[in-house]
């Protein structure tokens, strides 16, 4: 299961992304250090899941910064203009 859906990395602020970002990549730590150490992980596949969401968190972040991506409220704002723009072409 995933630990973050990429639609709910996508409605989140950038602020909401950034301390998510710190949250995994100090758990990433945590799961990396348990692993040197030679402890018996619970749960080996999450450390995949864990890069996979970072991974997937920086890679929005660069495309809202670089305008690439269009967040899902900008997005929402725009559908709607254009509908009023069509409308009013017609008559």
């Amino acid at each position: 299961m995933a630990i973050l859906r990429l639609n709910e990395v996508i409605n989140m602020s950038s602020e909401d992304r950034t301390k998510k970002l710190v949250e995994l990549r100090t758990e990433l730590a945590r799961m990396r250090t348990m692993v040197r150490a030679g402890g018996a992980v619970e749960n080996p596949t999450r450390v995949r899941q864990l890069r996979k969401t970072i991974a997937q968190i920086l890679t929005i972040e660069n495309e809202v910064k670089l305008n690439l991506r269009v967040s899902a409220k900008q997005g929402k704002a725009d559908k709607k203009s254009k509908v009023t723009e069509s409308k009013e072409k017609q008559n």
